[in-house]
Order: structure tokens, then C-alpha cells, then sequence
């Protein structure tokens, strides 16, 4: 028994499962988009880091060219007194707040420094001397700047001729235009990296669009085998799809034999039931007595069920038959052929209007017997007029999809019936008139052979005051 936790994590699986669409494509875009975004991302975070590795590297060789400058520019007096060179004439550093900085300080204890010589660019302010500094290596670091600038310093210490105490020396320069070439570089690098995702991920969408055009074509294949255009998968398929392409012209192939086998069965059968009944028909007609009436009645009626539940295997195995096709206009026109002929003393006005372009989606003995068995009762029944129509009818499936279907009406100008009667008359060997020939097995028949269809029937009052008769059936496309 699962416990709570289990139960939301069910319903959290589900939900999650419920919001991914279920679709190979997607699956198929969704991973490349993901393993490209993780690439590029990781890709672009290398590439910043090596960029501001580079200029921050190249700014810090320039600030060292600076240092040793002032390192060279500077001199000891007779007195021991530190100064600058008056020939070395550095631009950046004369004017105030220039954004380009040196300052020597004097290291006279562990803890504290003393202010020896500052650029002219410091205008009496002071740079931060870094704890540490050593005379073999330089030290570079960002810290705080005059007039509340950010600034690139690099400091080491040295020794100068006649002094007992070491010296710092510090370079800094303005860390602005530096932060602006990397981020100008990493707007541009984004924007780059944009554009290669989405010419990837197009790439993506183009590959699959013709990596799964032959599932496209497999399924357009089976569409014309289930609307009767073909009987096997054809066309040169990719050999990743062959196997898949045979296993399914082999379905196609084993459906037939086992439909063709279930005929045979059901005939098989209809013929070993008729020599007995019609031996007991025979011998109950030889006498004349209450027991061979009985027999009579009874071996009818036992026909008649035989006939009915072969008829509707028949039809149900007919139902499962893949790729078979009717023209109604064409069934239709033979039925009333036939049965104009039947019921000629009554000379029945017939209105046909039947679309040529609707096919009913089955076998065509199935179609015949269900208009047969409504056409016989609508001009059983009626008065002087019978109308049969066909019509489109396409309705919604719940999946979104939908199922092309075609509505038969047949309408009479008989005696018509209640609606109590016509729930009775769709039972089976429900007969409401035992003084008219029949079994009571007509409508019975045409409601089973359109439910084995994934049809409907259904009786109302017609607009000549007698009975209307609507089965809705699955259409075949064109």
C-alpha cells in the first residue's frame, strides 16, 4: 500500500507528464535545446574568463612598463633626499585625477608606511600600499582611487641606493575603460551566442522535419491502406524503417487470412445448421398436429436467430477489416431497384438524394443489409412516398481529432409509431404487427451491424407523419 508520499509523488509525476507533450519531436528538440543552452553557457563562461584574463594581463604588463619607468626615473641626492628626475615628463601622470597614479612609500615599520613621493595626478591624496609586497614579485590587486574612482594597482618593493629602509612603489590606473572593453565584449558575446542558439536550434527543427519525413510517409501509407486506396505499405522506405514497414504489411496480410478464415467458418457453419432445420421444417410440414405446428414455429424461429448471429459475426469480423470501401449511391440505387420491383402493386414515390461522393467505410454486403432492412420497412409501411437522403456528418472526438461520418435517413408516409413503440420495435424479434410477414428482426439487425461500426440508429417522426429512420456510419475519405 503506498503511503502518502507516494501518492503525491503519483500525482506529481502525473502532472508533470500531463504538462511535457508526448511527441518525438519535442523530445527530440528539448534535448538538443538543453545539451546546446548547457554548451553554450559553459562555453561563454570560458571564454569571458579567458578574455578578462587576457586584457586584465595586457593592462597589468602596461602598468609594469610604467613601473619600471618611475623606478628608473627616480634619484637620490647628495643628501640622501629622493626625487624625480626633472627629464622624465609622463603625461598621465601631471594632470589631477588623470586616472593614471604612482606613489613611493617609505616602509618604516611592520604596521605603517611614511609618504615619500606621490604623482602630481594624486593631488595630495594617497593610494593604498598592499601588506606583503615583496621585491621579487609584483602584486596586483583593484582597490579604492583618488576622487572616489576604482582603480588597477600593481606594487612591489625595492631598494634604493643610500636608504636603510625599503621603499613600495605603487602604479594604479583607472579600472573603467577596462570594465568597459569586457563588458562590451560579453554584450557581444551574448548576442553571438544568441544567434548561434537559435541557428542550432533551427538546425535542430530542420534535421528532424527530415529526419522523420519517412514516419510521415509510413503513416500516409497506412492511410490509403485503411481508406482502400492500397492493400500493402508501399514506397522506398529508410532501412531503419524496413523492418517496421514489413512487420506491418505482414499485420495487414495476417488480418486478411484471419477475417477470410472467419467466413469461411461462419458459411462452414450456416451449412452444417441448414440440413437439420430443414429436415425438422420437413417433417413437421408431413403432419398435421399440434406437435408439428409446434416444431414448425419453432424451427422458424430457430432460423431465424441462426440467421441473425451469423449474420452479425460476419459483420463483426467485417467491422475489423482494414483498407474496404462502399459507394452508398451505388447500393442504394440497386436496393430500390429490387424493391421498387417487390412492391410494384403499390406504386411507391421514391426520393433519393444521395451525395456520389460519400463511401461508407466497410464491407458492402454490411452496408446492403442495414439499408436493405430499412428500405423494406419503410416501403412495407408506407402509404405512397419514400424518402432516402445521405449527408456529411462530421463530428469531435474527445482526443481533439475527429471521425468522418455519413447519416442515411429513410422517412415514410405510413402509420408511423409512438414513442413507445419505437423503443419496443429495436429490441430484438420485437414485432408489432404479427398480421404483417417478418421475423421482428429488421431494426434489431441494423441497430447491431451499426454498433459493430461505431455507429448509431435512431427512429423519429418523419415530416410525411410516418416513421424516420437516421444510421449514422463511419465515412471513407476520398
Amino acid at each position: 500500500m503506498l503511503d502518502s508520499t507516494g501518492t503525491r509523488a503519483d500525482e506529481t509525476g502525473r502532472k508533470i507528464r500531463n504538462v511535457i507533450p508526448n511527441s518525438l519531436a519535442f523530445r527530440l528538440v528539448a534535448g538538443a535545446g538543453l545539451w546546446s543552452a548547457i554548451a553554450l553557457v559553459l562555453g561563454g563562461f570560458l571564454l569571458t574568463s579567458t578574455f578578462r584574463e587576457t586584457v586584465l594581463r595586457t593592462f597589468d604588463d602596461q602598468l609594469i612598463v610604467l613601473w619600471e619607468s618611475v623606478v628608473a626615473a627616480i634619484d637620490v641626492s647628495e643628501s640622501e633626499a629622493l626625487r624625480i628626475r626633472p627629464e622624465y615628463n609622463e603625461r598621465r601622470f601631471q594632470t589631477a585625477y588623470s586616472g593614471w597614479y604612482w606613489q613611493l612609500s617609505e616602509n618604516i615599520s611592520a604596521t605603517g608606511t611614511a609618504e615619500e613621493l606621490t604623482s602630481r595626478s594624486l593631488w595630495g591624496e594617497r593610494l593604498l600600499v598592499p601588506d606583503g609586497a615583496q621585491p621579487t614579485d609584483y602584486v596586483r590587486m583593484y582597490a579604492d582611487g583618488p576622487d572616489q574612482s576604482k582603480v588597477r594597482l600593481i606594487a612591489r618593493t625595492i631598494q634604493l641606493p643610500g636608504q636603510v629602509n625599503a621603499h613600495t612603489l605603487v602604479v594604479a590606473a583607472d579600472r573603467t575603460a577596462v570594465d568597459r572593453e569586457i563588458a562590451q565584449f560579453n554584450r557581444n558575446l551574448t548576442w553571438a551566442f544568441l544567434a548561434l542558439g537559435g541557428g542550432l536550434l533551427i538546425g535542430v527543427l530542420i534535421q528532424i522535419r527530415l529526419g522523420l519525413s519517412p514516419l510521415r510517409e509510413v503513416q500516409e501509407a497506412l492511410y490509403r491502406i485503411r481508406q482502400g486506396k492500397a492493400k500493402r505499405l508501399e514506397g522506398d522506405f529508410p532501412s531503419e524503417l524496413s523492418p517496421l514497414v514489413t512487420e506491418m504489411n505482414d499485420l495487414v496480410t495476417h488480418n486478411a487470412e484471419v477475417i477470410e478464415r472467419a467466413r469461411t467458418q461462419v458459411g462452414n457453419l450456416a451449412h452444417a445448421l441448414k440440413t437439420p432445420l430443414s429436415v425438422l421444417s420437413s417433417e413437421g410440414q408431413a403432419q398435421d398436429s399440434a406437435l408439428s405446428k409446434t416444431v414448425l414455429k419453432q424451427t422458424e424461429l430457430m432460423r431465424d436467430q441462426v440467421n441473425h448471429y451469423l449474420s452479425r459475426a460476419r459483420t463483426a469480423a467485417n467491422a475489423q477489416v482494414i483498407g474496404v470501401r462502399t459507394d452508398v449511391k451505388e447500393v442504394v440505387e440497386g436496393l430500390l431497384r429490387t424493391l421498387t420491383k417487390i412492391y410494384h402493386s403499390k406504386n411507391v414515390q421514391v426520393h433519393c438524394e444521395i451525395d456520389p461522393a460519400i463511401h461508407f467505410r466497410g464491407e458492402r454486403q454490411d452496408l446492403e443489409e442495414i439499408i436493405g432492412n430499412v428500405l423494406d420497412n419503410a416501403f412495407k409501411w408506407s402509404s405512397r412516398q419514400v424518402r432516402i437522403s445521405a449527408m456529411m456528418n462530421d463530428v469531435p472526438l474527445g482526443d481533439g481529432q475527429g471521425r468522418r461520418l455519413f447519416v442515411i435517413e429513410v422517412e415514410d408516409d405510413g402509420p408511423g409509431l409512438s414513442e413507445n413503440e419505437m423503443v419496443q420495435v429495436m429490441n430484438r424479434g420485437t414485432r408489432l404487427d404479427e398480421s404483417t410477414p417478418g421475423s421482428g428482426l429488421g431494426l434489431s439487425i441494423v441497430k447491431d451491424i451499426a454498433s459493430l461500426y461505431r455507429g448509431d440508429v435512431s427512429l423519429t417522426s418523419s415530416r410525411y407523419g410516418g416513421l424516420s429512420v437516421r444510421v449514422t456510419l463511419p465515412a471513407a475519405d476520398e
